[in-house]
């Protein structure tokens, strides 16, 4: 029996159909009115991952019957989306799409996703809309029941029955889109969103990849948390999933580049000067995208407003330079996206009971500093991923955790050397954290990350599990592990130069309970086994700092300064006396 596109609703399934059709959420059909002229690939662009994904979706003889493709925020992955749910349909094997929106409630939560599809699959075969309708009928409480159990009774079970009926499952559509995962929120206060879309996961894979049904699934969405770890080695979507990353795969690069020629050649003709942009201007707004699509199609929106200049929109983008009370705010939508993020991990990561009392933006920030190293009187310091956790007094691979909410944004990666650093995707969000008038309430100054990491590095002087009595007479035979003595060693050369830079304010406080409790004395008794390693620091840069930080503290905190200046000038003598040695 071959598939059937048309047709009336007939017997009592009238009723069970009209259920399903309160229950679904037509915002989310790929060719719903409100995403009228919704964002897709310009022709020549993003053809060979369109190719790939069309390529995946016909050929039905591939194994994996799921295809996720993740991205960072801004790749371009609803784009692609739309552009292959137009190609499908125009082919007719699309069977369903559903594109949710954290922004739109009636397609934002996982509750109208399965009722969606069935009632699209539906569509296209009388016999399956009875069957659904049927299946709502008896029983109409099917909408409260867990996503496997929509999934089973709206979708598996109608299609088994057409099977039992001898149609051909090959001749229906076959294809079924989800685009936005990471958009799927929670309606119910005990569960997290990332509950809901793991469920969602779970439910794709139980009833719709272990039975033996003719659909393949395409998944779009950020590397968050559910989707992240189904994929991983170990998750439940591991051997099942076709994954492409697509930040990681494809370079953008070049499509921007034409996008943004096309689009401002167009303007040109509207408005009768096609010499109205320059090409060392598309330059400069395609390498500022850092490879990001949502970038140049935020520039590209802001130039062609209405009832405007486009060449007085186009400077305001290439000088704009954030300050208040500024009228052109050309990444306004970009900074929202931004903001939505951010502000997303940090709940999500204070939630957590073991990281009470912990302030993430404060810690994120640090990292997102050390990106570009601290500038201190005397150093460039520049630390590994794992150090600088150490440091922060954080438990072993806190940095990952860290970032696992903002996947979409960031990555820790391993540099040349070796070691594990902090990457982000878009120079643009590293702007929006340094620039108060766009991060707002997520802003964090940079003199906060300078005096947290200064008293990070006295805590874990103070907090170092030694005996200063019987300490080895070589560094490297303390009885520490490698990383411990890397962090200590940065610790005490560090900290004088940390404490008289001029962009820290001073925790006057944390200095004097540093001093009373014998932390310079620990210094003191450290620094003999470090001055074999490197004496030109300590001669050099370490001792002027001390004295640096002796004439911040001496007006409000003299007895705390006499200290530290009594310190500093017995270190002038002990380096005089190791150079005037080393002279003879």
């Amino acid at each position: 029996m071959p598939a059937d596109r048309g047709g009336q609703v007939g017997g009592s399934s009238m009723d069970g159909w009209k259920l399903l059709m309160e229950k679904i959420a037509t915002n989310a059909l790929h060719d719903s009115d409100v995403r009228y002229d919704a964002p897709k690939c310009d022709e020549d662009t993003r053809v060979e991952v369109t190719n790939e994904l069309m390529e995946w979706m016909q050929d039905r003889t591939a194994p994996q019957r799921l295809l996720c493709m993740t991205g960072a925020a801004g790749a371009g992955k609803s784009c692609l989306q739309q552009t292959v749910a137009e190609k499908c349909g125009e082919s007719g094997i699309l069977a369903a799409s559903y594109f949710i929106s954290s922004t739109d409630p009636t397609r934002n939560t996982a509750e109208p996703v399965i009722p969606t599809i069935a009632y699209q699959l539906g569509l296209h075969n009388s016999a399956l809309r009875r069957s659904i309708g049927t299946a709502i009928e008896r029983d109409s409480l099917v909408f409260k029941k867990s996503l496997v159990a929509q999934t089973t009774a709206l979708i598996v079970r109608p299609v088994e029955n057409l099977r039992r009926m001898g149609v051909d499952l090959s001749s229906l559509p076959y294809v079924i889109l989800i685009d936005g995962l990471d958009e799927c929120i929670s309606t119910d206060l005990k569960r997290k969103a990332e509950d809901r879309q793991e469920e969602l996961l779970t439910a794709i894979r139980q009833c719709l990849l272990e039975n033996d049904l003719p659909f393949r699934i395409f998944i779009a969405s950020r590397p968050e948390w559910a989707i992240y770890t189904a994929l991983q080695p170990g998750g439940h979507l591991h051997d099942l999933a076709y994954h492409i990353q697509l930040s990681d795969k494809y370079d953008a690069t070049a499509d921007m580049r034409r996008y943004l020629w096309r689009r401002f050649k167009e303007i040109g003709l509207q408005n009768h000067n096609p010499q109205w942009f320059s090409e060392n201007e598309v330059e400069t707004l395609v390498e500022a995208g850092s490879g990001q699509f949502i970038y140049v199609a935020t520039v590209y929106k802001f130039i062609s407003e209405r009832r405007t200049t486009p060449r007085a929109r186009l400077e305001a983008v290439l000088r704009w330079t954030p300050h208040d009370g500024q009228a052109a705010r050309p990444f306004e939508a970009l900074d929202a996206l931004y903001y939505s993020i951010l502000l997303a991990a940090k709940e999500a990561y204070e939630a957590v009971d073991t990281h009470r009392g912990r302030d993430f933006l404060l810690l994120f920030r640090v990292f997102h500093v050390n990106i570009n190293n601290f500038y201190t009187t005397a150093f460039i310091i520049r630390h590994s991923a794992d150090r600088l956790s150490a440091l922060l007094r954080l438990e072993p691979q806190a940095e990952e955790t860290l970032v696992s909410d903002l996947r979409s944004l960031a990555a820790l990666e391993k540099d040349e050397d070796g070691e594990l650093r902090l990457r982000l995707y878009h120079k643009s969000f590293s702007d929006f954290l340094q620039e108060p008038s766009r991060a707002k309430d997520l802003f964090v100054p940079e003199s906060r990350v300078y005096m947290h990491l200064a008293r990070c590095l006295m805590r874990y002087i103070m907090d170092c599990p030694l005996d200063f009595d019987s300490l080895p007479a070589e560094w490297d035979g303390l009885p520490l592990s490698k990383l411990q003595r890397g962090c200590l060693s940065h610790a005490i050369k560090h900290l004088p130069c940390f404490l008289a830079s001029p962009t820290i304010a001073l925790d006057d406080d944390e200095v004097v309970s540093f001093t009373q409790n014998g932390g310079w004395q620990k210094v003191d008794k450290l620094c003999p086994l470090l001055i074999s390693k490197d004496p030109y620091i300590f001669q050099e840069v370490w001792s002027p700092s001390f004295h640096q930080v002796f004439d911040k503290l001496k007006d409000r905190k003299p007895e705390t300064a006499a200290v530290i200046k009594g310190f500093a000038t017995n270190w002038d003598n002990n380096f005089k006396r190791l150079k005037a040695r080393r002279w003879d």
